[in-house]
């Protein structure tokens, strides 16, 4: 974790609040403190934010406010950032069906670690997930916690669609894919749930903060689930 955040242009219009470089909870949180402080703020000028794993992007209109007025709410917030956000982070639980068509790489995942399928399954649904972020595709959560004894690498060659609702491992990361896109995550299930809606009036089910828990279910509870 940086001493001190570092604050780095990005073109004319951007720029990025680094906490730290690598992945971590603590590094995460304060992130989001900062995203959290400058949302509620509505300060004239930002147009969009954006947390990441580390640092936070923050897009403005200098013809609003301009970088060095922009640079000053920020400091301005960090005093603040290491103090709790006063509101607890939702936990959600997300239903899957493991394997088969809806999981075609749990097998082969299973014999690259000497593990059966039950047993990746059972690891793979154990811990309580963190969103650590939103991107790639709308919705996509990438979520930190997965055991180390499924860290998987990605795939050599990406599938040109993956099925939305998939549950991919990439390296020390599990992820839904929200929608019918490319992918080279390692897939193991897929759930019922519709990640992304953009019909809802809040489209995302999960966002940065969130919590995770995979619950495992037969195929009949995923076509029930999938009824409208």
């Amino acid at each position: 974790m940086h001493s001190k955040p570092r604050i780095l242009l990005c073109g004319d219009t951007a720029i990025s609040v680094e906490f730290g470089d690598k992945i971590d909870p603590w590094i995460n949180a304060l992130v989001r403190r900062l995203y959290a402080l400058l949302k509620s703020g509505n300060h004239p000028g930002i147009v969009d934010l954006n947390p990441t794993y580390r640092s936070l992007f923050v897009q403005y209109d200098p013809w609003v406010c301009s970088f060095e007025r922009l640079v000053g709410i920020i400091e301005q917030c960090l005093p603040y950032v290491g103090t709790p956000a006063g509101e607890a982070s939702a936990v959600k639980e997300v239903p899957v069906c493991y394997g088969g068509e809806f999981g075609p790489d749990l097998e082969q995942i299973a014999a690259l670690h000497g593990l059966g399928s039950d047993e990746v399954i059972g690891l793979h649904c154990a811990p309580l997930y963190q969103v650590y972020m939103i991107g790639f595709t709308p919705g996509f959560a990438y979520l930190g916690g997965l055991d180390e004894n499924l860290h998987t690498p990605r795939r050599k060659e990406s599938r040109k669609m993956v099925a939305a609702g998939s549950i991919g491992i990439a390296d020390q990361q599990t992820g839904i894919y929200p929608i019918d896109s490319p992918g080279g995550w390692q897939l193991i299930g897929r759930t019922p749930l519709k990640i992304f809606d953009p019909e809802r009036e809040h489209p995302f089910f999960l966002e940065a903060g969130d919590f995770v828990r995979f619950r495992p279910i037969a195929g009949e509870e995923f076509e029930k689930h999938s009824s409208p």
